[in-house]
């Protein structure tokens, strides 16, 4: 897993454990970390509040996987991540964030048994192409092409657009 290194890792594991039954879902898991909100509720009415006061060894070195995370050249999945959650939310939320993630594919990882292979992976880490800027030649060729009369635009843009 990207940002996560073998003294991380050992760290990871002895803490939490390899048998994942012990947390019925990964939410329970979550929480015992301390990556989770605390609860704040009165009169029917949620409050904002901190993370949890848990996990004291083990949230500063899930902070410390996400933020060398963002770092990893060669799979940039937890910084994309990361760049959407923090133009939202800000950075100290944005890395909570992405060490909760990580918390959460490290739990489905050793209850599946299975490697690090996130479902909305390729969506994530392949970006979209720019699209090209227009001139004002491409969009005089559009008006042709689609049948209206460019003469008089042609005439105060003091273009000269080739036809195709």
């Amino acid at each position: 897993m990207p940002g996560i290194g073998p003294l991380a890792a050992v760290i990871i594991l002895s803490e939490i454990g390899t048998n994942m039954d012990v947390f019925q879902s990964h939410t329970r898991l979550v929480s015992w970390c301390g990556l989770a909100p605390a609860s704040n509720e009165s009169a029917y009415k949620k409050k904002s509040v901190r993370i949890s006061k848990a996990g004291e060894y083990l949230k500063p070195i899930l902070m410390q996987c996400a933020l060398a995370s963002l770092n990893d050249k060669d799979n940039p999945y937890f910084k994309r991540k990361y760049e959407r959650i923090k133009k939202r939310r800000g950075h100290k939320k944005a890395l909570i964030a992405i060490a909760r993630k990580m918390m959460v594919s490290i739990f489905h990882m050793l209850k599946e048994n299975k490697p690090f292979e996130p479902v909305d992976h390729k969506k994530v880490t392949i970006r979209k192409p720019k699209k090209p800027k227009y001139t004002i030649e491409d969009a005089l060729n559009l008006f042709k092409i689609s049948g209206f009369d460019t003469s008089g635009l042609e005439k105060q843009i003091n273009l000269t657009v080739t036809p195709d």
